[in-house]
């Protein structure tokens, strides 16, 4: 089996002639949990979303083998992906919830629930109401329901209790902890501290590309000693 879940090389993105990922080449493993880190415009986001496909770029670019333009629709029944901001979605969270069982066959709305009901969301009272009038907080739990209920092999979590409650947060962060060891993670958070035992391994970015690529030292990571407060090895 195939142990690299991603191979990025050479990937460049840019708006205008501003470059937001420049010359970017990294690599990550099956099962690796990693957390992007570095200043707002740092690229991070922007290098998530070429992963997914929603941007064209150079380079080259392999999510389990698939290309995330060629193969999208393939690397989507994959993946779960949960947006710092959520779309103003004009759908009902019904049609929402519809639309993402035709994408994965596999998954059942009993598992959307219980993830759900793990967040604190109460899901088939909202089914009817249109996903862009829910809150910010209800939004968000909505799209971190889609995700994990799926059992996806990649993970791509941009700040993701960004606008949750402290008990939210906390659900959440329980819910990735008993994610399956194979599954592989990528996580933009400004909270290290929220994640230092969750991941492997840290990425910093700065203007489009790598200053720090380390591994998260497991028996150190609660002190959060190193780059922006979390302890790596060396």
């Amino acid at each position: 089996m195939q142990t690299d879940a991603i191979e990025i090389s050479n990937l460049q993105k840019t708006f205008g002639r501003q470059p937001a990922l420049d010359g970017l080449s990294l690599t990550f493993r099956r099962g690796e949990r990693v957390a992007l880190i570095g200043q707002n415009g740092a690229g991070k986001t922007t290098l998530l979303r070429c992963l997914l496909g929603q941007y064209r770029y150079t380079g080259q670019v392999g999510v389990f083998g698939l290309d995330p333009h060629r193969d999208r629709v393939a690397l989507l029944r994959q993946a779960g992906y949960v947006p710092q901001t959520p779309p103003p979605l004009l759908m009902t969270v019904g049609e929402l919830v519809s639309f993402a069982l035709g994408l994965n066959p596999d998954c059942r709305f009993a598992a959307i629930e219980e993830v759900g009901r793990h967040l604190g969301l109460g899901l088939r009272a909202l089914m009817g109401q249109t996903f862009s009038r829910l809150s910010g907080g209800t939004r968000q739990k909505v799209l971190i329901a889609l995700a994990l209920a799926k059992q996806p092999a990649l993970l791509i979590l941009d700040e993701p209790a960004a606008n949750l409650d402290p008990a939210g947060r906390g659900a959440l962060f329980e819910r990735l902890r008993a994610c399956p060891a194979a599954v592989t993670m990528l996580l933009i958070s400004h909270r290290i501290d929220e994640v230092a035992t969750l991941i492997h391994r840290v990425v910093e970015l700065d203007r489009g590309a790598v200053t720090v690529d380390r591994p998260v030292h497991p028996q150190l990571a609660p002190t959060f000693a190193g780059p922006r407060g979390l302890a790596v090895a060396e």
